[in-house]
């Protein structure tokens, strides 16, 4: 894989959940998902093997882990590691965040290349 370039503005999204859209960026090992949570959406609880990092950039997203909520505003982030379970929901005006997955989630390179059957 080479060299890749974006404007985000151009990458399709997909439906990770309703209400909840992302925009993805695969390189070999790693990935960068640019979300667009509108407002009041809701991630149910799941989990994956992948590490997730992610970063706030607009609005409130609280991530709740063990029945704690952990809300996050603007250039707040964090780190989950893989097979931790967790939910999400933003606030009242939506939110947009960078998730950064390693390795890259197939599920999500399948969904966006045209299968939207999955969530989160």
């Amino acid at each position: 894989m080479g060299p890749q370039f974006v404007r985000f503005d151009d990458v399709e999204p997909f439906s990770l959940v309703a209400g909840v859209e992302g925009r993805p960026l695969f390189g070999e090992k790693a990935m960068v998902n640019l979300i667009e949570f509108g407002p009041g959406a809701t991630v149910p609880a799941h989990s994956h093997p992948h590490e997730q990092l992610g970063i706030v950039l607009r609005g409130m997203q609280a991530l709740v882990i063990d029945g704690v909520a952990h809300e996050l505003g603007p250039l707040e982030g964090y780190v989950l590691p893989g097979n931790v379970e967790h939910a999400a929901y933003c606030g009242p005006d939506g939110a947009t965040v960078i998730d950064i997955f390693c390795p890259v989630r197939e599920d999500y390179r399948e969904r966006w290349d045209g299968s939207d059957s999955a969530s989160a």
